[in-house]
């Protein structure tokens, strides 16, 4: 199957609030710039991918969307007054309108360390199933949700959206080997852990010389 990716960024500005922590004399200015830098390495990423055919980036962040568009990114504008989902029903019914043959796949903005064979695995898995959903490292929210062509995506994250997918019918993708696909970055532990992992070229510029407490 092919698919097209579906990538949310809110402005950089509000991103990554708990990585505040690990910024130390650089200031917090350092937040945007590691925003920018999860989002860019995962839609590099995700390109990569075998199966993965385009991907669509829904964000009205001035600085983060040209810089997504000479990666080879869609950019979709933010729906008004909606939070996260319904940036990613918009997202996803935007897909539709260009590439209804396509499956549709939503993935989190901040895996820095994804790599595309991890990803091709996670989508040929997930080709098996109407809509299936990847649980993140913590093993609490999902990192990539899927909805085969002409079936609604339905998403349902931020906090127990690993619970609510699977609630909503969605099949859990149980692979050993993918962390890259799982490793989310919230926390300076998380990016810490993705650093660890392999980070991609920006993000490992971005983070350098920082000290990230245990």
């Amino acid at each position: 199957m092919v698919w097209t990716v579906v990538v949310p960024l809110k402005s950089l500005a509000q991103a990554k609030s708990r990585l505040s922590g690990a910024a130390g004399t650089r200031g917090d200015g350092l937040r945007p710039a590691l925003a920018l830098a999860f989002a860019l390495d995962t839609v590099a990423a995700a390109l990569a991918a075998r199966p993965v055919a385009g991907v669509a980036v829904v964000t009205d962040d001035p600085l983060a969307a040209p810089k997504l568009a000479d990666l080879g990114a869609r950019i979709v504008p933010e729906p008004p007054g909606g939070g996260l989902n319904a940036a990613l029903a918009h997202g996803a019914d935007a897909v539709r309108a260009w590439a209804p043959e396509s499956g549709v796949v939503t993935l989190n903005a901040d895996l820095p360390a994804l790599r595309p064979d991890e990803l091709t695995r996670v989508l040929n898995a997930a080709a098996a199933f109407p809509r299936a959903f990847l649980a993140d490292a913590a093993g609490i929210g999902t990192t990539l949700l899927s909805a085969a062509p002409g079936v609604l995506l339905a998403p349902a994250f931020e906090g127990l959206s690993r619970a609510r997918h699977r609630a909503s019918g969605a099949r859990e993708i149980l692979l050993d080997g993918v962390d890259s696909v799982r490793q989310d970055v919230d926390t300076p532990q998380d990016l810490r852990a993705a650093l660890a992992l392999g980070a991609g070229a920006r993000t490992t510029e971005a983070a350098a010389g920082l000290l990230i407490a245990d």
